[in-house]
């Protein structure tokens, strides 16, 4: 079968439009899960997934999934997709080049009128973020059963506003079940996040795993007292002590390569210049592409809070809230993404997901992989995050490819056969 590619143009035009939807000063975006802005960016995807003749579900959580019929209705769907909401200052691609890269697919399906045994199908996965409601990939952790329905509907953000009653605010409290969920194979295109490709000069990123994760909250008591008429000896100053506890995360990520170690939120109380903190909250975010090296750093971890606990006086609550080991990826996946970037001529390396993405958790029950593109310098969750036409072009044209190998072409001479059987 001959490669084929995708309509560069159209691709990075849809980017662009929804771009426009949560657009910050510095060239990103602000589409928060369940927001108003994250209801528009949903309601233009399903405009153009209705426009290519896909038919349009929502599930319990809000995930959307937008069906390409296949010749074979019985057959389970190839399927693709990824997040459609952002960062609070995140930039134009992160999850949502993989939603509209699988709107592509079916699109220029439709051009060449290419027909395929297994349906296929667009996901648009609820909250994979975690930035406004944690933890992180609740869409697809719900759908996996990583997570049950009625515990994530009961999340709250940082205003104690209710997950489930959001859902219904914007309308996409929907009424397909969750349960019974099953694909023959599944991709997610996605800009890699990291500096690899681009260091290797590689265009495509064949994606045969993803790391594990683990995600605490934290929060240290000390005793609020006034600034000027407490003695340094006599303090018990909660930020002190949280960071300490942040030079302490750095130094486990060090000593346990290549893991990651992040502190990426605090709130300071009562965050008041003349007085001295008396609580801090904080999150903690530690990696490993191996598992027994991720529970060596919550060992190093639960020992260090313990350690501090006792060396400053202060109460430390440390609470781990997200776990999931590293992910082996499909083997006849993998393949497919690898043939169909040799097929079109782009470079490529075999390459771990540092990042959490739904597909991690769609691999707990459907064949899974992803396709990497490169992104300017590594950055993402951020408003600066940029990558090119032609690269956007190239892991989508990949995908396309991948998904025919995975679906079944059906070639012109066995629809006439089909349509004659089905007449008689």
């Amino acid at each position: 079968m001959k490669a084929l590619k995708v309509n560069g143009d159209r691709l990075w035009d849809s980017l662009m439009e929804m771009a426009k939807i949560g657009a910050t000063e510095k060239g990103g975006c602000r589409r928060l899960a369940l927001t108003d802005l994250d209801k528009q960016g949903r309601e233009l995807y399903i405009k153009w997934a209705t426009e290519a003749g896909c038919t349009v579900k929502v599930d319990q959580i809000g995930n959307i999934m937008a069906t390409r019929p296949g010749e074979d209705p019985d057959l389970a769907p190839v399927g693709t997709g990824s997040h459609l909401d952002t960062q609070p200052s995140g930039g134009k691609f992160d999850g949502v080049f993989g939603v509209l890269s699988g709107l592509e697919v079916v699109r220029r399906m439709n051009d060449l009128g290419i027909k395929t045994r297994h349906p296929i199908e667009i996901s648009v996965w609820t909250n994979e973020e975690g930035s406004r409601f944690a933890p992180a990939m609740m869409g697809s952790g719900v759908v996996s059963g990583r997570f049950t329905l009625q515990e994530i509907l009961d999340k709250t953000d940082v205003d104690g506003i209710r997950l489930g009653d959001e859902l219904e605010r914007i309308g996409f409290a929907g009424d397909t079940p969750v349960t019974g969920r099953n694909y023959h194979a599944f991709f997610e295109t996605h800009i890699e996040q990291g500096p690899y490709l681009e260091a290797e000069n590689k265009q495509i990123g064949v994606v045969t795993g993803g790391q594990g994760q683990r995600w605490y909250d934290v929060v240290i008591s000390g005793r609020e007292s006034h600034a000027g008429t407490t003695p340094m000896h006599l303090r018990k100053d909660a930020l002190i002590a949280a960071s300490q506890l942040v030079l302490k995360v750095e130094e486990i990520a060090k000593a346990h390569k290549p893991g990651c170690g992040t502190v990426g939120f605090m709130q300071v109380s009562p965050n008041s210049r003349n007085t001295i903190p008396g609580q801090i909250s904080f999150s903690i975010d530690l990696r490993h592409p191996e598992d027994d090296q991720l529970t060596a750093m919550d060992a190093d971890l639960q020992a260090a809070v313990e350690e501090l606990a006792v060396s400053s006086g202060s109460d430390i609550n440390l609470k781990q809230i997200w776990y999931y080991a590293p992910i082996p990826f499909a083997s006849e996946c993998i393949s497919a993404v690898r043939s169909s970037a040799e097929a079109l001529g782009y470079s490529h390396m075999d390459i771990i997901a540092g990042a959490g993405h739904d597909a991690c958790y769609v691999s707990d029950f459907a064949p899974t992989s992803m396709i990497f593109t490169p992104c300017l310098d590594g950055i993402s969750h951020n408003e600066i995050e940029s990558t090119t036409k032609e690269e956007c072009e190239a892991g989508c044209s990949v995908l396309l490819n991948a998904m025919l190998v995975m679906a079944g072409e059906v070639k012109a001479e066995e629809t006439s056969a089909t349509e004659e059987t089905l007449s008689a």
